[in-house]
């Protein structure tokens, strides 16, 4: 994505949008939108993660690792970063027109009493709490959101039920907020997606569906739960695992020893033994209190 790749009727230039790219002491990327600043701060192999400050003054070519805070996401490379804040300058741009209010309610909500409120629109209001928070829809509105997704009493919670009241309510909603949605509601309600979208999820494309369709897989399989470097075996990762991966006081466990090399390459959803090659391991444990747990 470039200056001129954004959506709608975004001005062509960096200028225009507000956006300031330079170089940090260090040599980072680092760029400039109004009061907040973004850098890629780097990790081995070229790559590097998003990180932000805020209100520094100083030119961009002064800035150091220590002024930025916080880890918003894997950068594979600068172009990847540069993406992320052109697409970040579009988000606060389409939120300035969108004048959500901001006040304070006397509301209870099911995470404590609201301490801060934000009015989209009339019957759809975001309630901030100490420790959570979410929507409130009003009945009227909750009476468009899909059957499916629907939640009763009208509470969305933060982390992913928001996605449903963005579905439902797109212009509300900025781009950026619009596509982590449908990304979120793909990922944990992958059915229901199915289903409004009219088509089927393909492997990749939904990490609910992916684990969903790994777990039927594994079903009969050991799959660790919990790993160690083995402080009696160099080279060797012991591990405890659980049949079909669940958990549980009354779940059957077993201890494997796998290669460090082999372990390190497992995949997104777990390690699953293979009982062919990897052999039940009985000896001496590097787990904290294995010992007096198996006496028990």
């Amino acid at each position: 994505m470039n200056a001129t790749d954004l959506p709608n009727d975004a001005a062509s230039t960096l200028e225009d949008i507000g956006v300031e790219f330079g170089s940090s002491s260090e040599g980072f990327p680092v760029a400039r939108l109004g009061d907040l600043l973004l850098a890629m701060l780097p990790r081995a192999g070229g790559a590097g993660f998003l990180a932000s400050a805020w209100r520094l003054v100083q030119p961009l070519s002064t800035l150091r690792r220590d002024h930025f805070y916080g880890h918003d996401g894997e950068l594979a490379d600068e172009a990847a970063f540069r993406s992320r804040v052109l697409e970040t300058a579009q988000h606060k741009r389409e939120l300035s027109r969108l004048q959500r209010l901001q006040t304070r309610m006397v509301c209870s909500t099911p995470w404590g009493p609201s301490q801060l409120a934000t009015i989209y629109a009339e019957g759809i209001v975001a309630h901030m709490t100490a420790g959570h928070g979410g929507f409130r829809l009003s009945a009227e509105r909750n009476k468009r959101v899909v059957q499916s997704l629907r939640i009763g009493s009208g509470w969305y919670e933060e982390d992913d039920a928001w996605a449903i009241v963005a579905l439902t309510f797109p212009g509300l909603f900025t781009t950026y907020e619009r596509e982590l949605a449908e990304r979120t509601i793909r990922d944990k309600w992958p059915d229901e997606w199915e289903e409004i979208f009219g088509r089927s999820l393909q492997p990749g494309e939904s990490s609910g569906k992916d684990r969903r369709d790994f777990e039927r897989r594994h079903a009969g399989d050991w799959i660790v739960a919990s790993a160690i470097t083995s402080g009696h075996h160099p080279g060797m990762i012991e591990v405890v695992a659980a049949l079909g991966g669940r958990g549980g006081g009354n779940t059957m466990e077993r201890r494997f020893l796998v290669p460090k090399e082999e372990y390190e390459g497992r995949g997104r959803f777990g390690f699953v033994i293979d009982e062919g090659r990897h052999a039940v391991y009985d000896g001496p444990s590097s787990f904290v209190g294995w010992e007096r747990r198996k006496a028990s």
